[in-house]
């Protein structure tokens, strides 16, 4: 296994680029088992998540190959069986992606209940729910879901609670459907957007993405396309986060500024200068980090997945700052080992409060998740001393050579190889 050893303290400066987006690839890859003729994504970011769908599809005897670095094509004509692997399946979450596209191309899926992060439970009752109302059943037998139906009617489909997932979902067993279907409720996210221009591309008929009302009329074919992914909002953020933290001067560039904002408005309450441009934001510090709160909320609030790398900032703030985050159950599993930083953070249930000390010291930590695995990183380039992160596969699911991107702003971090009798006796 691996880790990243980083000392700490110097500011990052510099430019770096963001890759395609991590949520939207998930979704867009399994799409492509709904074209009805080969295609070729663009942008797509080398990170594990997507190394396993590509498994996937390969698995089920789709043609995918990597014509050159972020641009992969895809024939997935040769898909016979509608099932996914089940270790595939269980290792990450996304994977019940395949039960839309599946469903809506075959009227069949067989998938495992999926893994990936512990961020508690997070059920899928709301992606049944909607493929219930297009006419399909469902049943759960051995830790796998199966999903079946004579045909795909279009209806309405009413959220009982906000569910990116369950949009997506939604979206993907619709396209085929016979008639109209009305998705009420929906999740806005850019990566749902994406994920309609997509198929639009391809000849579909979604109309309303990115609004609580999503209108899809159902066609019979999709043609095969070239698409670029959008970049990523979330790794953006991080970068942007990450220069905050350390106090440096940082251009981030191919960004959709706007899918930016919240994480914009919020960086500069805590007294950081961002500017924008068309395609990038410069992200400095000239004085001392400010106190705030903050609420996640669903797109266009303050998103989940940024919230433990801006809790880590506000560690090095000036006073006591408030974070409450209800979206995910162990949203802040993290905290633990940023305690062991130094950090002053106490939590109680999905509210965390920060007395900002100005300062972290480097220790060893553990990441829990993707995203704390990028806080405690951030942790490690703003802190005194040497900090060394484990369980970076976590990291890999979602941001693209993170630690050669962070050496090209000038941090200090390498990525070590740990033998397995080491980590015994310091997980142990």
């Amino acid at each position: 296994m691996e880790k990243f050893v980083i000392h700490g303290g110097k500011p990052l400066h510099g430019e770096v680029t963001i890759s395609g987006a991590k949520n939207a690839a998930v979704a867009i890859v399994a799409a492509t088992i709904l074209c009805d003729e080969p295609c070729v994504l663009e942008n797509v970011p080398e990170i594990s998540d997507i190394t396993i769908c590509m498994k996937i599809l390969s698995s089920m005897g789709a043609k995918v190959k990597l014509e050159k670095r972020n641009v992969v094509s895809f024939d997935t004509r040769g898909i016979t069986k509608p099932e996914v692997p089940y270790d595939l399946a269980r290792s990450m979450r996304a994977s019940t992606y395949f039960l839309g596209t599946l469903l809506g191309r075959f009227h069949d899926a067989l998938v495992a209940m999926p893994g990936g992060c512990d961020l508690g439970d997070r059920p899928i009752d709301q992606h049944l729910k909607a493929f219930a109302s297009l006419g399909a059943k469902h049943e759960l037998k051995n830790g796998q879901v199966h999903c079946y139906a004579d045909e795909l009617i279009g209806s309405q489909i009413y959220f009982d609670l906000n569910t990116v997932g369950g949009t997506i979902n939604a979206i993907m067993a619709s396209v085929k459907a016979k008639g109209m279907t009305i998705i009420e409720n929906a999740a806005k996210e850019p990566h749902i957007v994406d994920l309609a221009n997509f198929l639009n591309s391809m000849g579909a008929d979604i109309r309303g993405a990115g609004t609580d009302v999503i209108k899809i009329r159902g066609v019979s074919y999709l043609k095969g396309i070239t698409y670029g992914i959008i970049p990523d909002q979330i790794e953006a953020g991080t970068y942007m986060v990450a220069a905050a933290a350390t106090k440096g001067d940082v251009i981030i560039k191919n960004v959709i500024p706007k899918h930016l904002e919240s994480i914009t408005a919020k960086l500069r309450k805590v007294g950081v200068t961002v500017i924008e441009n068309d395609e990038s934001v410069q992200v400095k510090v000239e004085g001392p980090l400010l106190k705030t709160s903050l609420k996640t909320m669903p797109h266009p609030g303050f998103p989940t997945d940024m919230q433990p790398q801006f809790s880590t900032m506000l560690t090095l703030a000036e006073g006591t700052s408030i974070i409450t985050d209800d979206i995910f159950d162990n949203r802040f599993k993290y905290v633990s080992e940023l305690r062991r930083m130094g950090a002053d953070i106490s939590v109680d249930g999905t509210v965390a409060v920060i007395q900002g000390k100005g300062s972290l010291q480097g220790a060893p930590v553990v990441a829990t998740d993707l995203r704390a695995g990028a806080a405690l990183i951030i942790a490690g380039l703003a802190a005194h001393g040497t900090t060394e992160v484990e369980n970076i596969h976590f990291v890999e699911r979602g941001y693209e050579c993170i630690d050669r991107k962070l050496q090209g702003l000038g941090a200090d971090i390498k990525r070590v190889i740990v033998p397995e009798i080491d980590h015994v006796r310091m997980s142990g």
